[in-house]
């Protein structure tokens, strides 16, 4: 299912949601455990996991882009800056697993905001499949598909 996206006060709100068949501990893994992140994203990688710590992106090119979690609470909500966006994860336990939502508060929406919003799309269906032990074969097909439903979705909010 598309990420809901709403304009809010000072700038844009997408919010993704997603049911885990598994324990948040196996969820909240995945996105701090440096080992299975880069499983699923591996340009990120955590320097200091706490509130005030930082997340690296390698940028590519040999540089890296320090970003800050600015919100932490272990196994539960893990909040960092993204340029001048903020990305938020919250987990809660349910019965069947783990009820995860992200999301991304953006100041202003771009001509790739699109784009952004396909991948962490497939981010998170890469975390779903690795988790139950499945392989998606190609992100870039899975990203092409979810691009024009975001594109659609954005236009519909500017």
């Amino acid at each position: 299912m598309i990420a809901t996206i709403k304009q809010v006060d000072d700038g844009y709100m997408a919010r993704f949601e997603r049911h885990f068949k598994h324990p948040v501990e196996m969820v909240w893994a995945m996105l701090t455990e440096n080992e299975k992140l880069k499983l699923w994203f591996p340009e990120l990688a955590i320097e200091e996991l706490r509130e005030g710590g930082i997340i690296q992106f390698d940028m590519q090119d040999g540089t890296y882009e320090k970003m800050t979690i600015t919100d932490y609470s272990p196994k539960s909500v893990l909040e960092f800056t993204w340029a001048d966006d903020l990305v938020r994860f919250e987990l809660y336990e349910e019965s069947a697993g783990c009820f995860c939502i992200m999301k991304e508060k953006l100041q202003t929406i771009t001509e790739h905001t699109p784009r952004d919003l396909a991948g962490w799309h497939v981010c998170l269906d890469v975390i779903q499949a690795l988790l139950d032990g499945r392989v998606i074969e190609s992100r870039k097909q899975e990203w092409e598909k979810w691009y024009e439903q975001y594109k659609n979705a954005v236009n519909k909010v500017i």
